[in-house]
């Protein structure tokens, strides 16, 4: 029972996590969706201020809600990396011109998908049988290497490029903030169920006897 009350309050704020992540990713995605601008400076700045702002942010949710040791700290691995990425990104952006860094952008988020993806893919798949979340870390880490894939098997083009990253971002976004309700429904259902009195179980009655028998 204690156990069981530990799991239900780990995964009772565990969703605070998705959500967070499915709003982080909302941004970026309406951003590059409603801008004319394709270029692959413009994608540039868009990863590079997500990343930034979210490796930070995700990076902190996850050490400070997440129930996991290990899960913890490979998501704190993967905000560091993405906010790496994203001060390299931007870092890079004021010694290009309008149309120029295509390559350096398809570098850069390739990278970074795959070492990201890869990592939060292999935290679901370690704790399959653990944890709520597992199967929605790889499926957003699967995803995630997809980016990567595509972009590398793809011909470089800017407007294509940086219209998948949105695409990326906008998939994401709805599928984590799915999640994220999911999770935090079933973590009541959980606690509802753990919460029951044991006065709910019912009993057999016991046997009575009748004239007939007596009468024998």
């Amino acid at each position: 029972m204690t156990q069981t009350r530990v799991a239900a309050a780990h995964t009772s704020t565990e969703w605070f996590v998705p959500l967070g992540r499915a709003i982080l990713l909302a941004v970026p995605a309406i951003a590059i969706t409603f801008s004319e601008d394709h270029g692959p400076r413009f994608g540039l700045i868009v990863f590079g201020i997500w990343a930034l702002v979210s490796g930070l942010v995700v990076g902190a949710l996850s050490l400070r809600l997440l129930g996991d040791r290990l899960s913890r700290r490979l998501f704190a691995t993967n905000g560091v990396i993405s906010a790496a990425a994203g001060l390299v990104a931007l870092g890079l952006v004021g010694a290009l011109g309008p149309d120029d860094g295509l390559g350096t952008f398809l570098f850069i988020v390739t990278v970074w998908a795959a070492c990201t993806g890869v990592l939060e893919f292999y935290a679901g798949w370690r704790t399959r049988t653990t944890q709520a979340a597992s199967r929605d870390w790889r499926m957003a880490g699967g995803l995630t290497v997809i980016l990567a894939l595509v972009l590398m098997i793809l011909p470089p083009h800017a407007v294509v490029s940086v219209g998948l990253l949105g695409a990326y971002f906008a998939i994401l976004a709805v599928f984590l903030g799915i999640a994220a309700f999911s999770l935090k429904w079933d973590s009541a259902a959980v606690a509802r169920a753990d919460d029951a009195p044991a006065s709910a179980t019912p009993t057999t009655p016991a046997p009575t006897t009748s004239p007939e028998s007596d009468a024998s």
